[in-house]
């Protein structure tokens, strides 16, 4: 293990090396037989699974439901809405055939001639046309209004260049899409799941975030506003981290879905749909992370505390046993997640060095002295910071340390974002400060000309009109007209 962490890469040397290392070493995830998708291994796949919980928890009290749709999509469906089909048309993976077969001069198989569709399949790079083609079935009266659905689910998007979890051709997500009667009660529900995921990135990721509307070059394709969540890494690049849409009639009028209104009107629906996906362990890869390993938020551990006996002989061993089973007892019923490592395959070295790489929140060690004199040795995984503390309370101890190591973690995080965080008055200041990393706050006029120049001289991207903040009216940084409020800048991933 100290060779595996003397092979991880430092940020400071190279960023992008540090982050592909990290995924693979702390057995997170690795590549795969397939280009441009990856394996979720199962420490990996814990992480996720915590994420799932929380984010379902939070839609459920929201009042959503889960259901599934089909994984293929006829390929007639996406040639509704032009807007759609345009800004996926690239990145579609068509199915063709339903069959193999032995291939004649027995090299192998072969996709049977015989076997071709009517109608090309495309596996799902989202799902608002199948769903709202199911849609058309179950909306007949306002009285079946609101349909409030997400679904968990793979999606497949034809990338070229992959880095695990940012961007992969398949990756998990969620994806919810609802059904309203009147379009002030789609956009509420757009903004509710906005700040669904906002809470969610902050409280449980501890990754701060900036909730915002999309630019219409930035837009989803079919939408009429986007909204979204924007994080800071910690190399000075953006990460769009969730994003949530109103949709207004566009899918309603594609799809022919109308309904009968209290005033017995026929009227199409209105549409939102919303989705957070595996990216997400990027962004808390990439937030808080450091040169030993992860650093995992405690609420998002899937080991919270590991406990580490160093014995001689097995009579110690024993005894140390029996002290820890009540130890790990006291934890547990405190709804805290732990693991007792006594294996005797690995040296204590060695296994705080694993455990550091991955991102255990709490270690707690137990030598002969401490069994001795009632104590255990606590390091908390943020500062490295260690003491001894009675076996007594340990428990409650250990609970007020994740709490406050959880915070600790977010105010890192915001901080940084803090120090990341500039506002410009000119082009040529924006220019230079662009070069340095991070946010730049900055007056644009709102046309899509100004916006597509400043891409294309800068690599920077409007990532959102913040939702909060100043909103003081100036005069655009590039042309001097003039400009509503302050847009947030930065180069992404």
């Amino acid at each position: 293990m100290a060779k595996e962490l003397k092979d991880l890469t430092k940020r400071s040397e190279n960023y992008s090396q540090w982050y592909n290392d990290l995924v693979v070493k702390a057995d997170l995830a690795e590549q795969s037989a397939v280009r441009g998708c990856m394996v979720i291994k199962p420490y990996g796949y814990a992480i996720w699974e915590k994420m799932q919980q929380e984010l379902d928890r939070m839609f459920k009290e929201t009042g959503h439901v889960n259901a599934y749709f089909p994984l293929l999509i006829p390929k007639s469906f996406l040639s509704k809405e032009a807007e759609h089909v345009e800004g996926f048309a690239k990145e579609c993976a068509v199915v063709t055939h339903y069959r193999l077969k032995n291939a004649e001069d027995g090299s192998g198989v072969v996709v049977d001639p015989a076997a071709k569709l009517e109608e090309e399949l495309i596996i799902r790079p989202t799902s608002e046309t199948i769903i709202w083609n199911t849609y058309r079935n179950w909306i007949q009266s306002y009285r079946d209004l609101p349909i409030l659905c997400n679904q968990w689910a793979n999606v497949f998007r034809w990338e070229m260049r992959t880095r695990m979890f940012l961007r992969t051709a398949e990756f998990l997500w969620q994806e919810g899409h609802t059904a309203h009667a009147t379009k002030e009660e789609a956009e509420e529900e757009a903004l509710k799941m906005l700040h669904v995921y906002g809470d969610f990135a902050e409280n449980f990721m501890a990754v701060p975030v900036v909730k915002g509307i999309k630019t219409a070059n930035e837009r989803f394709a079919g939408a009429l506003e986007t909204y979204t969540i924007e994080a800071m890494m910690q190399d000075g690049k953006a990460l769009q981290s969730g994003t949530s849409h109103f949709l207004g009639q566009n899918f309603a009028k594609a799809f022919d879905v109308q309904f009968i209104t209290k005033e017995n009107k026929q009227e199409y629906v209105w549409a939102t749909s919303w989705g957070v996906s595996t990216r997400l362990m990027g962004a808390l890869i990439m937030t808080h992370s450091d040169d030993n390993g992860l650093v995992l938020p405690p609420k998002l551990a899937p080991i919270q505390v590991v406990i580490v006996p160093i014995y001689k002989g097995e009579e110690q061993l024993q005894a140390i046993n029996e002290k820890v089973d009540g130890i790990v007892k006291k934890l547990k019923a405190l709804g805290i997640s732990v693991k007792y490592d006594n294996a005797d395959n690995k040296r204590p070295g060695f296994k705080f060095a694993e455990y550091e790489l991955k991102g255990v929140p709490v270690r707690l060690v137990m030598g002969g002295r401490d069994l001795e004199s009632n104590t255990i040795e606590v390091t908390r995984r943020d500062t490295f910071e260690k003491q001894t503390r009675s076996c007594d309370d340990i428990d409650t101890f250990v609970k007020q340390l994740l709490d406050d190591m959880q915070q600790n973690i977010l105010q890192k995080a915001l901080d940084l974002r803090t120090s990341l965080t500039c506002t410009v008055e000119t082009y040529d200041e924006f220019k230079e400060k662009i070069e340095e990393g991070g946010f730049i706050l900055a007056h644009w006029d709102g046309t899509s000309e100004t916006e597509e120049k400043i891409k294309e001289e800068t690599k920077a991207t409007i990532r959102c009109i913040p939702l909060e903040g100043d909103k003081t009216p100036g005069v655009c940084m590039v042309t001097g007209k003039p400009s509503a409020q302050r847009v947030l800048f930065a180069r992404s991933y």
